[in-house]
């Protein structure tokens, strides 16, 4: 059975752990969003974070319900990032296409972190102010609730999809990723066009184009496509 989380006020009456840290909520996220950076996600666990935090593992059960609970903290804390400093303005295009990069880069920025939580509803206070913001802007712009919610729909979904998709390939091993990178040269740079003669006359452009995010494109067409309903 789940056990029932203290509340805040009652947390903070704690005594520090045995090298005077605090306990908090955040903390305990900061510190986990750490691990993750540093061992990925199988060194993500109640006692590895007890040890990092120097204290006992049951102890984070005052502020979790458990790991899965933790994952949602974490997800939301990545979205807090993406809206910290971030306001409406009034021009829908420039709003949303810098919330979407604000979203994409803070995730990025913790790509162990992003391949737990890109998929994750968390229903936190973070995640609900993002998709407020996103349907109002939709909205303001002009759009009725019907429409709007089919584009928030797409923009948040194609977003995180492409978070989760870098953030893959950044938690890659350096080796790894750079083999990969390199294979644009090595091989498609040198099919003859006798047989490929498509991706011959593109490869020298596929080797800089594959090698980056592709999101602010992707990001750009979304918008252009909201762009088009609003003047039809």
């Amino acid at each position: 059975m789940p056990k029932a989380v203290v509340s805040e006020e009652r947390r903070r009456r704690r005594r520090p752990t045995r090298s005077g840290t605090v306990l908090s909520e955040q903390l305990i996220v900061d510190t986990a969003l750490r691990l993750l950076r540093e061992h990925g996600s199988a060194g993500l666990s109640a006692r590895r974070l007890g040890l990092a935090l120097d204290c006992d593992a049951s102890a984070l059960y005052r502020y979790f319900r458990g790991m899965d609970d933790l994952t949602l903290a974490i997800g939301d804390t990545l979205i807090g990032q993406a809206l910290d400093g971030w306001r409406p303005t009034g021009a829908w295009r420039e709003d949303l296409r810098r919330l979407g990069m604000r979203i994409h880069a803070a995730y990025v920025a913790h790509p162990q972190a992003a391949v737990l939580t890109t998929s994750r509803v968390t229903g936190r206070a973070n995640e609900l102010a993002a998709d407020e913001a996103v349907l109002g802007v939709l909205r303001t712009a002009g759009l009725p609730v019907a429409e709007a919610v089919r584009v928030y729909h797409a923009f948040i979904d194609q977003t995180l999809a492409f978070a989760a998709l870098d953030a893959a390939s950044l938690a890659l091993p350096n080796a790894a990723l750079r083999a990969e990178d390199e294979v644009w040269r090595s091989t498609y740079g040198h099919l003859p066009a006798s047989s490929h003669p498509n991706i011959a006359a593109a490869a020298p452009l596929l080797a800089t184009e594959m090698v980056r995010s592709a999101y602010p494109s992707a990001l750009d067409l979304l918008l252009d496509a909201v762009q088009a309903r609003l003047t039809a």
